[in-house]
């Protein structure tokens, strides 16, 4: 196939190279293999403010890909410089990245000279700057599912900026919401992945979200669950910013579709896999290699059942309004023969917490989970993030991460249609 060069943006501690590249280290046994001829050439990765106490995942990313593996600047003057030829970035055939979800509305109509903006600080526009400046054949980007369904007042507005933008630059557009315990990871994590492509031929959308697709080919389903629907897209993305989704009480779009030219098939899917599972006790290591810190002293155990606890309870707002708090109740201790539950980026500290992990030891002891089992939980390899870092550190990491095996799934699907060196 021909040799597919990446751009990593929003880069974290590597999960997108380390799912396309591959990484072989004798001294540590970890030997991934590349999902293709892949070889990422750029990448960047920025933790606002800016300090270098921030920067640890950039630091991580160096550790594992070398010195010069990664520009920790802030993105969008890194752009600046490229627009102002302050700065050359490598030709890449691929962008790929793990952005934030935030406001994406559009600023000010295309019949402006300055086209269109969002709001300043919103990352999705930075992409959409690398995509105007270098028109990469291939996309590959990550999200919260919630993007699907965002804003609350506007139900899949900022979705629809998104392939509006992605369609003014010529590209057709795939997605999927994906749990990764359906396809084997150990932990239950769901997440949508985009996939776009310039210069395609004509897609039969329906075709290409349930059969011929790459998202398919990456992630098998059992035909449409639900809902299927069809519909077009305003072509000028600040109409879509200002009228998409007006109205709307439920989204759109569903957790399967395609996009081109405006058209909009979608529909819910069934996953389909017959390989092996992994569980959260898989990832687990010896009892007797956990530093005592990460046990759950015998007097703070009635804290933490009482965070992982069902509630009904009345209490009083600052403002002195009094009200009823309810919630329902969360396992505890986290069962060890399923996929466990999302890892979150307050996973870190000692502090009881209703979302942090729970796991009870062989000996009747309660712990938290050690960053070695959270690497694995996004099947990293153990010890990933293991550089020079503090234990909240890695587990911040971990939280903002991707699951590696599932961009790896897409990796060689796309790796496929790279073989004849043209767009499908």
């Amino acid at each position: 196939m021909a040799k597919v060069r990446v751009a990593e943006l929003f880069a974290g501690v590597g999960g997108f190279r380390l799912a396309l590249d591959g990484y072989d280290d004798e001294e540590r046994g970890w030997h991934l293999p590349a999902a293709g001829d892949f070889e990422t050439v750029w990448a960047n990765q920025w933790e606002p403010p800016g300090t270098q106490s921030r920067q640890f995942a950039a630091r991580c990313y160096a550790q594992r890909f070398g010195a010069d593996s990664v520009v920790n600047e802030n993105i969008e003057c890194a752009l600046d410089q490229v627009e102002a030829g302050e700065r050359s970035i490598p030709a890449f055939d691929m962008l790929v990245g793990g952005f934030p979800c935030q406001d994406y509305s559009v600023a000010r109509p295309n019949s402006q000279s300055g086209g269109i903006e969002g709001k300043k600080g919103v990352l999705w526009w930075q992409i959409h700057r690398m995509l105007r400046l270098f028109s990469p054949r291939y996309v590959l980007l990550e999200n919260v599912d919630r993007l699907l369904k965002s804003p609350a007042s506007q139900r899949g507005r900022d979705f629809a900026i998104m392939l509006a933008c992605l369609s003014e630059c010529g590209y057709a557009v795939e997605w999927r919401v994906v749990n990764a315990a359906d396809y084997g990871a150990p932990q239950r994590r769901r997440r949508v992945f985009v996939y776009a492509e310039k210069g395609a031929s004509a897609w039969n959308l329906e075709d290409r979200v349930l059969s011929s697709g790459v998202m398919t080919e990456a992630f098998p389903i059992d035909g449409v669950a639900a809902k299927a629907a069809s519909f077009a897209l305003a072509a000028d993305p600040y109409e879509v910013s200002e009228h998409f989704g007006e109205g709307l009480k439920v989204s759109p779009f569903r957790g399967a579709g395609a996009m081109q030219d405006g058209a909009v098939f979608t529909c819910d899917v069934a996953p389909a896999y017959d390989g092996p599972f992994a569980t959260l006790g898989d990832v687990l290591i010896p009892e007797s290699d956990v530093p005592e810190e990460f046990f759950i002293a015998e007097d703070k155990l009635e804290r933490w059942k009482y965070f992982k606890g069902s509630k009904k309870e009345e209490r009083t707002h600052v403002s002195g309004y009094t009200y009823i708090y309810s919630e329902g109740g969360m396992a505890f201790p986290d069962a060890l023969d399923k996929p466990s539950r999302t890892i979150l980026t307050g996973e870190g500290g000692a502090g009881a917490s209703r979302f942090k992990h729970v796991v009870r030891t062989e000996s009747g002891r309660y712990r938290r989970l050690v960053p070695d089992e959270l690497d694995q939980l996004q099947t990293f390899p153990k010890g990933w993030t293991d550089a020079g870092m503090t234990n909240g550190h890695r587990a911040f990491c971990m939280g903002n991460a991707l699951v590696v095996s599932m961009v790896h799934r897409i990796g060689k699907a796309i790796a496929h249609r790279a073989e004849d060196g043209a767009p499908e």
